[in-house]
């Protein structure tokens, strides 16, 4: 059997990558270039590239229904692929005021209840008060209305936000749920990546179901993993430090946007499957996308439960 792996990637290389959405990418009229929010897109460009929601989704759909293959080669040497399935842990979006406006008048001129797990702002007051955390209190002289303003702007208005709470055998492939919350906001599937500010996230959390060939249970293999995504084009020209792609393969204008992950944590991780390739390197890089995810968390005061619950912090 042959496995499609590159010769010199390591298990937590792989499965990086082959977990890496790469969306279809699109170029935005210039006429709109103009109106993009500068505190978000401070860069002046003659082309601008982004992806829609519904596009990113669009690439969980296969994964949803078969699982995403990753080639792992075993202490022994032997070699199989293990299939994880994606499912929507988080997302937080912030848009522009007016968008949201626009969005939430969409979303009231349906029908339907909202879904019991989905939280969205259905005032700016409960934004703002989401907004009113130490890292942008207000200065000296500076009116909390005017500090407000100057938050909004930069960190824009939450649209929509969602942290599933559900056991892995309560909850439905990432793709399903995106659907599901989509008749109710349908943002998660027109917003554009320009409209959404850096604050904008999403957790994916990936449960191993089965490894070809199949056969006897591999302890090593039962580890899951969350994965950490951007989703506002400010960070989409910012290669993380340690790249999983190498120089030569930098994207090409066009070739589709890849969203690789921020941050990452894991949860029943046994044995060094995950951590023997490069040197100890890979044990380093966990350490450090681990921390990144959990300074992202503080930082925007969010508690999120599968973060939580791989760490061993149980809340009630």
């Amino acid at each position: 059997m042959i496995f499609d792996r590159g010769s010199t990637q390591s298990n937590l290389e792989c499965f990086l990558h082959c977990t890496t959405p790469t969306v279809k990418s699109q170029f935005l009229p210039k006429s709109e270039i103009r109106n993009l929010n500068r505190l978000w897109h401070p860069w002046e460009r003659e082309k601008v590239e982004y992806f829609t929601l519904g596009d990113l989704r669009n690439c969980y759909d296969e994964w949803s229904a078969y699982g995403a293959g990753v080639p792992i080669v075993l202490n022994n040497s032997e070699t199989l692929v293990q299939y994880y399935v994606p499912y929507l842990s988080a997302i937080q979006i912030f848009t522009s005021n007016s968008l949201v406006k626009g969005l939430r008048e969409e979303s009231e001129s349906g029908d339907g209840e909202r879904d019991s797990f989905s939280d969205s702002c259905s005032d700016e007051s409960q934004s703002d008060k989401l907004w009113r955390w130490d890292g942008c209190s207000s200065e000296d002289g500076e009116s909390d209305q005017d500090s407000l303003w100057h938050m909004n702007n930069r960190l824009g208005y939450l649209y929509f936000q969602y942290f599933e709470r559900s056991t892995p055998y309560g909850r439905v492939p990432l793709m399903d749920k995106i659907n599901e919350l989509s008749r109710r906001y349908p943002g998660l599937m027109s917003l554009k990546s320009v409209d959404l500010s850096p604050a904008s996230w999403m957790a994916v959390a990936w449960y191993p179901i089965y490894h070809i060939p199949m056969g006897r249970t591999i302890k090593d293999l039962s580890t899951c993993f969350l994965t950490y995504h951007t989703l506002s084009s400010s960070f989409q020209d910012m290669d993380p430090e340690d790249d999983i792609e190498s120089p030569e393969r930098k994207r090409k204008e066009g070739e589709g946007i890849s969203i690789p992950p921020f941050g990452l944590a894991t949860h029943k991780m046994q044995g060094n499957v995950w951590v023997s390739g490069n040197c100890g390197r890979d044990q380093e890089r966990l350490v450090s996308l681990l921390s990144v995810a959990d300074s992202w968390l503080k930082q925007l005061r969010v508690q999120h439960h599968d973060f939580n619950y791989f760490m061993g912090i149980r809340r009630g």
